[in-house]
């Protein structure tokens, strides 16, 4: 409630025209009634035509002033939906902005994509409270004062109903709150499974695992549409009643004033103008009801706004970071990162390679050292500059190819053609009609999964980082550019610290050293050649890539694709 509060209150001015208007639309429904009453008693039953025209003349009047707030109403209230659902997306945006790889590690996907795509509408909904809200409140109080004006017994009767109305359906809609919630969080865990689903749809029918998958998220599927059903049944209970408790109230209160004009109690104007009040009185009911019912799916949707705007970023850290190039050690693992040179990481587990790269780009917490200081303490924006993670999924914005590549200011040509020459992505540049001023669509889509690889490569390399760490980044090229890469990169990296991640022999032979890692630790460190003379479990893991070239090219099961499906939803997965 809170958050709503804040939502109203940050434009509260646009609030406050709500709820006059709506107070004013309101209460003009229920001025017809008495002209009308007017109209009967001194004009026609008096035979006043004069009278008779001037309260029609005043009938008239007052409708085109009702119709005219009601426009303002409906304007208002938009406007303010609209402004409450700009400012939510700005605020979980940003938040999540200022997350960055804490996100991925604490949420899903899909909640986040349920929270931006639903609850943020749902949440401005509930602010129709403040508008037609407060002029239900105050446009009924109103017509129970000019009922007791004609009749208290009348006035009794209303004033009683609508906290029996509440009685109602308040329970219904505090078990719609609960049922709701709990279908909320199971959208986001389905919306979550069917985004890896098709991430990882190659893989899964290289695999076999394609006809697995969907038959899960079938289940998954079954289970949503029966919560959906719980959803449902209350839901059209609520709208149910939304309707047809009006319709009662009406019927009571016109067999009511029927009663009274029979008995003489009131005059026939009185009777109609108690049917019109009546009448009147069903749209306020109905707004209470109806605001009722969006506020109870506004708090579900603020609870879930709210559990993403709690979540904290990384501890802030203002320490300085190595003068120069520096040692990068991790005692989890008991790898050490030289200075300079080009080292191999071939792991058994892929994931313990994706968490080693984690650690050492200080995405999770851990204790590696960077040149002897915590690299938990230095500051993230130095981390960032001077230690890249080099992400094969990472995203690919549109543009055109040079635009793509050019990912920091002060970029040469020069340095571009070297960074393209190295990822072997010339051929590429030849292909795309107009070269490195071709279009680049959204995430790449009109690329092939290697080309994407190699511009991701070239924008790497261009960052140039002090340290580059790069996970499996010739997984989806053939052995050929595989060598070529891996001969170039060596090359354009002499001097600079890299680590790669892969357990491809093309690439782990053109390294400085390799670190092979079993069971999360370092088992032995050494060349490509002497570990594969002196370590059987090196040997076997390197050897299935060699004897399987063509399978890494196909989209095989290498590093990357593997960790496609478990890391996702492991604590390591990171943007």
């Amino acid at each position: 409630m809170r958050y709503l509060w804040w939502l109203v209150r940050s434009q509260w001015p646009r609030a406050l025209r709500g709820s006059v208007v709506g107070t004013a639309w309101m209460i003009g429904l229920a001025v017809r009634p008495y002209l009308i009453a007017r109209a009967i008693d001194d004009g026609l039953r008096t035979g006043d035509t004069r009278a008779l025209l001037s309260w029609v003349a005043a009938i008239i009047g007052a409708g085109v002033v009702v119709a005219w707030l009601g426009i303002m109403r409906h304007r208002t209230m938009t406007f303010l939906r609209e402004d409450a659902t700009a400012r939510s997306s700005q605020v979980v945006l940003r938040h999540i902005a200022r997350l960055g790889a804490v996100l991925p590690r604490t949420v899903a996907a899909g909640e986040i994509a349920t929270v931006a795509g639903t609850d943020i509408s749902q949440a401005s909904w509930a602010l129709t409270m403040t508008g037609p809200g407060v002029g239900a409140v105050l446009s009924y109080g109103t017509a129970a004062v000019v009922l007791w004006s004609v009749d208290p017994m009348l006035a009794v009767f209303v004033l009683l109903g609508v906290p029996m109305v509440v009685l109602v359906v308040g329970p219904l809609l505090n078990r719609l709150q609960g049922v709701d919630t709990d279908y909320r969080h199971e959208l986001g865990l389905l919306t979550t499974r069917a985004g890896d689903i098709v991430a990882g749809l190659r893989v899964l029918a290289g695999v076999g695992g394609r006809d697995l998958f969907a038959r899960r998220y079938a289940a998954r599927s079954q289970s949503l549409l029966r919560r959906g059903y719980r959803v449902g049944a209350i839901t059209s209970w609520v709208q149910a009643l939304t309707a047809g408790i009006p319709a009662l109230f009406l019927a009571a209160i016109v067999w009511l004033a029927a009663r009274m004009a029979a008995e003489g109690q009131i005059t026939v104007g009185e009777m109609v103008a108690v049917y019109g009040y009546a009448a009147i009185l069903s749209v306020p009911v109905w707004f209470l009801l109806e605001g009722g019912f969006m506020t109870v799916r506004g708090i579900v949707a603020a609870r879930r706004i709210i559990a993403v705007l709690r979540i904290q970023p990384d501890a802030a850290a203002d320490g300085p970071a190595p003068d120069g190039p520096a040692e990068l050690h991790d005692p989890r693992s008991g790898l050490t990162v030289p200075t300079g040179r080009m080292i191999g990481v071939a792991a058994e587990d892929p994931a313990d390679a994706i968490t080693l790269a984690d650690r050492l780009g200080r995405y999770v917490a851990s204790e590696v050292t960077w040149g002897g200081l915590p690299l938990a303490g230095v500051d993230p924006a130095a981390v960032r500059a001077r230690i890249l993670v080099a992400d094969h999924d990472s995203y690919l914005f549109p543009g055109t190819l040079r635009d793509v590549l050019r990912i920091r200011d002060g970029v040469s040509d020069a340095q571009l053609a070297a960074a393209i020459r190295t990822a072997s992505a010339d051929d590429i540049v030849e292909s795309l009609p107009g070269g490195l001023d071709a279009p680049i669509e959204a995430r790449g889509s009109n690329l092939s999964g290697g080309q994407r690889q190699r511009v991701r490569l070239a924008q790497h390399l261009l960052a140039e980082p002090d340290v580059l760490i790069l996970v499996d980044p010739t997984s989806a090229v053939d052995s050929h550019t595989e060598a070529r890469i891996a001969d170039r990169l060596h090359e354009h990296r002499a001097g600079r610290t890299t680590v790669v991640l892969a357990t491809s022999p093309l690439l782990l032979d053109r390294t400085d050293l390799v670190a092979f890692v079993r069971g999360g630790r370092v088992a032995a460190v050494g060349t490509h050649d002497e570990l594969l003379e002196t370590e059987p479990g090196y040997r076997a893991l390197v050897a299935r890539d060699a004897a399987e070239p063509e399978t890494a090219a196909r989209g095989g099961a290498t590093m990357t694709e593997t960790v496609t499906t478990e890391a996702r939803t492991a604590p390591a997965a990171r943007r």
